[in-house]
């Protein structure tokens, strides 16, 4: 049996505003008026200071920066002054670099204003993020410096501003400020150290690399900006060997936390700290070696910035320190990541990979930044020679460590880890030990532990340069 249906009314002027009011209503579903605050955060760092406010629904907001004097002011809209709001006057602490002060009130009904008080001028970056691990919804406000300091500047300067010191005549040795002996000082005109000089001025003579040899790193006078004429010439210099320290994770993002409460990103910045220490009273063959670290105190640095900080400072090494948790408590061992053309070797390695890969959403990075997919496809470049190299400082310090520690692998792994894809510079991602195993979690707290890991990793470097001397590197055409 056939059935008829009704002819459909025409769709009227009034229903169609009707459906316009609705969809607007519907697109701001996801704002929550009314919304709870249930915690308020402060990061402060020399990079940038970060402010959290964290709520049980995403919150609209409407700001405005001031530039005279510099504070920048957020109304939040659909909530009433909190008690957890008015908390956030007393976390700014008066060493932050950023924030003077801030000030907090019931601007109106259902509006709280934010005046947050400047040191100096700021580039501010204000975005909600959401409900992802432990977090519910976030609201950000990044406060960045308008005028950024070099940090390789930084690094030439704390050098050239040291007391003399004799040369080593070891292939590593910490230098001795009791000598007289005047170590040769760094090239004006180009601060890390001219290559030709220096391979001319060698006590060995020293074959020029065959393209297979070569590494892909910063070495040449060319990429400091010095005349190429510097480079006929031998000249007695010595060169910075820059290594760049990753402790992972920071701030907002904890990074993996054990049994006992135990968060990953305490411990790998306390063994990246005490690494520093190591190689900076280290010389390779009369070159003094200097490490920057991507985050030297408690704060976020998104994946693809630690790449471009070692980039920046032109690092001949780039070390990320971690220490990972599984699925099971069970899991032990130390673990030495190299990246991977080709996919993971291990279905371990591609867990951890996607585990860390997965920081930026923890830590909370702004995905409306400009540069983001510019930058994502520089990092995608990485070199066989990159890989290569890197598989040859994996397998040094993998070594060391397993001298004192119990090893998850006896083989560097590889997986498409992302801090590890600066094209330019051999990369490795240290897992210290496993902080989801209550023995390795109480191991990793303890100061004898670090301090072994801390000179393996050391040793391991040593090994690595006594191979492949940053001498006989030269700079990727490319």
């Amino acid at each position: 049996m056939t059935h008829s249906h009704p002819t459909a009314p025409a769709f009227t002027r009034r229903q169609a505003i009707g459906a316009g009011s609705l969809a607007l209503l519907l697109t701001q579903a996801d704002i929550a008026w009314g919304a709870t605050i249930l915690a308020v955060r402060v990061w402060p760092a020399d990079d940038y200071t970060r402010v959290t406010i964290e709520s049980d629904g995403k919150l609209a907001t409407k700001q405005l920066f001031i530039s005279t004097p510099p504070r920048l002011a957020v109304d939040i809209e659909g909530i009433e002054l909190s008690p957890e709001l008015r908390e956030l006057v007393g976390r700014i602490k008066p060493d932050d670099p950023y924030i003077s002060g801030v000030r907090v009130g019931q601007y109106a009904p259902g509006v709280v204003r934010l005046v947050i008080d400047l040191k100096q001028a700021a580039l501010p970056q204000v975005f909600n993020l959401s409900p992802v691990a432990a977090y519910q919804h976030r609201l950000v406000l990044d406060l960045y410096p308008k005028v950024v300091a070099d940090p390789l500047e930084a690094l030439i300067a704390e050098r050239m501003n040291e007391k003399p010191t004799a040369p080593s005549t070891t292939e590593s040795t910490p230098s001795k400020s009791s000598t007289t002996t005047t170590r040769p000082s760094i090239s004006a005109t180009d601060p890390l150290g001219d290559l030709a000089a220096q391979q001319s001025a060698g006590k060995t003579t020293k074959t020029t690399p065959n393209a297979t040899n070569t590494v892909a790193g910063p070495a040449t006078s060319a990429s400091a900006g010095g005349p190429k004429s510097a480079q006929t010439k031998p000249a007695k210099t010595d060169r910075l060997i820059i290594v760049a320290l990753d402790p992972g994770h920071g701030g907002e993002d904890p990074g993996a936390i054990g049994p006992g409460g135990t968060k990953e990103k305490d411990v790998v910045l306390k063994v990246a700290l005490k690494l520093r220490e190591r190689i900076n009273a280290t010389t390779i063959k009369g070159n003094p070696m200097r490490a920057f670290l991507t985050r030297d105190a408690d704060f976020f640095v998104p994946l693809q910035v630690r790449v471009q900080k070692a980039q920046k400072v032109k690092a001949d090494l780039f070390i990320s320190i971690h220490a990972d948790a599984f699925t099971v408590p069970t899991a032990r061992g130390a673990s030495v990541f190299a990246l991977s053309e080709k996919g993971a070797t291990s279905a371990t390695a591609k867990y951890m990979a996607d585990k860390e890969n997965s920081a930026d959403l923890v830590g909370g990075v702004n995905v409306k930044v400009k540069d983001a997919q510019v930058q994502r496809a520089i990092l995608d470049m990485s070199t066989t020679a990159q890989i290569n190299d890197s598989l040859k400082l994996g397998t040094s310090v993998l070594g060391e460590i397993g001298g004192f520690a119990k090893l998850h692998k006896p083989r560097v792994e590889q997986a498409g880890f992302a801090v590890l894809k600066a094209p330019d510079i051999p990369s490795v991602l240290i897992e210290t030990a496993f902080i989801s195993n209550p023995e390795e979690e109480q191991r990793l707290k303890s100061e004898e532990y670090q301090d072994q890991l801390a000179d393996a990793m050391m040793r391991g470097l040593e090994r690595y340069f006594a191979k492949n001397p940053p001498l006989a590197r030269t700079r990727s055409s490319s």
